[in-house]
């Protein structure tokens, strides 16, 4: 793992404090530690301290977030640069993170790297009109839908280098692109749809029919019964009563 370091100074912010609403929201996230403990709450206040910045971590964010908690500044540093979810400079209005971890580099990993290379430049440069940046990471957890890329909040699966080029002119554009994998895929289902359990009558005692076809995705995903609601335990006879059951 290479070394994390801060944004040069020149491009660091003279100053940074929490608006009022974050300042609430914190207290909120500090008062679910005990006394003591407060210290806790460091990672969810980095990470809406990167929020509210824009996307990165400023050195005088982290000197805050030490200040709200009681921590010496040194230890925010460490776990903002330990941590790769905190970018530690600018990036675009749309960060693209590339998963590069087996599965995906397996599954063309490297094609998606050069189509962010050739959109946008090497990790971590900004395009000249601030919308795009991009970063290798380590593994994002969607193995089954290598090779795949988590721009903001959002995950897309299945790319080839033609749909990741068509997500990116999407989001130029001001555009939604449908998340998720994009191919014809139920979320990390197999491709192609079940190949195992798909016997009609394997499902006939559950629809009521004998040989009924099998439940549909909408209705599969119903809420049923509880699962703790459960009939009271009968009384047991009193030792040596023979009346009982």
């Amino acid at each position: 793992m290479s070394v994390r370091r801060l944004a040069p100074i020149e491009i660091q912010p003279a100053s940074f404090a929490f608006t009022a609403a974050n300042a609430k929201w914190a207290k909120g996230q500090i008062a679910k530690y005990p006394e003591g403990r407060q210290a806790s709450a460091v990672i969810p206040l980095l990470w809406r301290a990167q929020e509210q910045a824009g996307g990165w971590v400023p050195q005088k964010a982290i000197e805050h977030v030490a200040d709200v908690l009681g921590m010496p500044y040194i230890r925010v540093l460490e776990v903002a640069t330990f941590y790769t979810m905190f970018n530690l400079q600018p990036v675009g209005r749309y960060h693209v993170q590339l998963c590069g971890t087996t599965p995906c580099m397996l599954r063309g990993a490297e094609d998606l790297k050069k189509v962010c290379h050739k959109r946008i430049g090497e990790q971590f440069d900004v395009t000249a009109d601030g919308k795009f940046s991009w970063v290798e990471v380590e593994c994002l957890g969607a193995c089954v839908n290598a090779p795949m890329v988590q721009i903001n909040y959002d995950y897309y699966e299945d790319l080839t280098p033609e749909s990741l080029e068509d997500i990116l002119d999407q989001l130029a554009a001001g555009q939604e692109p449908k998340p998720g994998p994009q191919i014809d895929r139920q979320f990390s289902a197999p491709v192609g749809g079940p190949t195992t359990l798909i016997a009609p009558e394997l499902y006939g005692a559950t629809r009521g029919t004998s040989g009924g076809p099998a439940l549909s995705d909408t209705e599969a995903k119903k809420p049923g019964k509880a699962a703790d609601v459960r009939e009271a335990a009968a009384p047991k006879p009193p030792v040596g009563d023979k009346s009982g059951p």
